[in-house]
């Protein structure tokens, strides 16, 4: 019998899941196609990737001429 390690990602996911949700992205998957559980570091790293801003960050404000 084998022993799986935690720490690895599922088959076929990279072992970075901030690489792996920009790939999603760009291969033109949903967003809502995270592979990882809600409320997972993995998850929100995931989103980080196909969102392109890292989630702890404030939405930028938008620019004023003055």
């Amino acid at each position: 019998m084998t022993e799986t390690d935690p720490h690895r990602p599922p088959a076929g996911l990279s072992a970075d899941p901030i690489t792996e949700g920009a790939r999603a992205r760009a291969r033109g998957r949903p967003r809502d196609a995270c592979p990882y559980p809600q409320n997972s570091p993995e998850r929100t790293a995931w989103l980080e990737g196909y969102d392109g801003s890292p989630a702890d960050r404030a939405p930028d404000q938008p620019l004023t001429n003055g």
